[in-house]
């Protein structure tokens, strides 16, 4: 079986991406490319794609990961009715959200308090 999948290329911290067509038991990294039909810059959201070899592959059976998915859906090419398409409205889901920073009570800073106490007592006058 096929899948069309993202192979990740590029410098260290800058990663492009190729979309290949290679059997689905094998990692991306390794050899055995039937081969490529575009390319994907995640920096610059830059996608290009051939989309006939594109549409042959996946009218022969060939599997998009779910990101190969989304950007075919973008570039226009129709997918088999087979395909899952991810959905739209997923929203992020934080673990341990109650231990955000964001969401935990707001303190008062404590050189504010300081300040304010040493002027109550410059205030009152020195009783003897």
């Amino acid at each position: 079986m096929l899948a069309i999948r993202l192979q990740r290329l590029g410098r260290k911290s800058y990663p492009v991406y190729r979309l290949a067509v290679q059997e689905a038991n094998r990692h991306p990294s390794s050899g055995r490319v039937v081969a490529y039909v575009g390319t994907y810059n995640p920096h610059t959201k830059e996608v290009s794609i051939q989309k006939e070899a594109a549409q042959k592959y996946l009218d022969n059976g060939a599997q998009p990961t779910p990101r190969v998915v989304k950007l075919l859906n973008e570039a226009g090419i129709t997918l088999p009715k087979w395909v899952k398409v991810p959905a739209a409205d997923k929203q992020k889901v934080a673990k341990n959200a109650e231990k955000l920073r964001k969401n935990q009570p707001k303190e008062e800073p404590v050189a504010q308090e300081a300040a304010a106490e040493a002027e109550t007592a410059a205030d009152e006058p020195v009783q003897e």
